[in-house]
């Protein structure tokens, strides 16, 4: 009855029935926070926890039981209050995925792999055009820098002195074009991929920041990978090298058209299914 009949003076009134606010929930957990506290410390921590547990439990049970304890909490005044919210009925357009770039990752095209394998490939002469000037200005023979890349890979090249550096040998040329070969393909492949991603301009990431990025790799371990390479380098040739290939590989790839990414289509336009909305209406035959 006591409940009724508050609940029934809050529904007369300007007023909403909400819990009585109590402190007994949080002595309860103190009292059973020490109680298993003494059980590493000290007796006595135990039987405080037990009696505030008690008492928490006690005062607790008076708040619930046998009737809820409520409290009056009055409403604003009517000129406080914000104004009613109206519906609008006005239909809501529908974005699909791809329309005006809703939900889509980034790239959204990109180059194609054939450019990367160009590019790759007019980075290669580019870099070994740098390569051979530098072997004909400071060594006065352009199967230097050859001669050096392959001690990478053979072990009679790395064991060379200058003059076997300087003097054609046909393994070493084979092994050093194969190498520089494959690896200037890949390095293509990668900046395709890698290019559209960038912000900003894509010749500074790819002509600058890409061979300094990994011309510090180099630096640091050629030391072990490849002695004889680290005892004769001059890094400022091989940053200007590095920088030559980067710039013409990346020159090459951007030129060529990129192609749009499948993630424009919805699910199951990628799919191949036919759906209301998805696929173009077919042609009747015999029109």
């Amino acid at each position: 009855m006591a409940d009724e009949s508050q609940m029934r003076d809050t529904s007369e009134g300007e007023g909403v029935a909400v819990p009585t606010p109590t402190a007994w929930p949080m002595l309860f957990a103190l009292g059973l926070t020490l109680l298993f506290a003494g059980l590493v410390t000290n007796s006595i921590v135990s039987w405080v926890g037990a009696v505030l547990f008690l008492c928490g439990a006690v005062g607790w049970w008076f708040e619930v039981l046998p009737h809820e304890r409520h409290e009056r909490v009055p409403l604003q005044a009517e000129a406080d209050r914000p104004p009613p919210i109206e519906p609008q009925t006005a239909a809501v357009e529908h974005l699909r995925a791809g329309e005006g770039q809703h939900r889509l990752r980034l790239p959204i095209e990109m180059q194609p792999y054939s450019s990367g394998l160009r590019g790759g490939a007019a980075g290669a002469v580019a870099m070994a055009v740098v390569a051979m000037a530098y072997g004909l200005i400071a060594q006065g023979s352009a199967w230097y820098p050859i001669n050096l890349l392959a001690s990478a890979i053979l072990p009679s090249m790395n064991l060379a002195d200058v003059a076997q550096l300087r003097a054609f040998d046909a393994t070493a040329l084979g092994a050093a074009t194969l190498m520089h070969g494959g690896l200037s393909l890949f390095v293509g492949l990668v900046y395709a991929a890698l290019l559209p991603m960038l912000p900003g301009r894509t010749l500074l990431w790819g002509g600058i920041v890409a061979p300094l990025a990994w011309t510090s790799v180099a630096w640091a371990s050629l030391g072990v990978v490849a002695p004889a390479l680290n005892d004769h380098i001059q890094w400022g040739w091989f940053i200007a090298s590095q920088a030559a290939f980067g710039l013409t590989a990346g020159w090459v790839i951007l030129r060529v058209e990129p192609v749009a990414l499948l993630q424009r289509l919805p699910l199951a336009a990628k799919a191949g299914l036919e759906a209301a909305g998805v696929s173009e209406p077919r042609e009747e035959e015999g029109e």
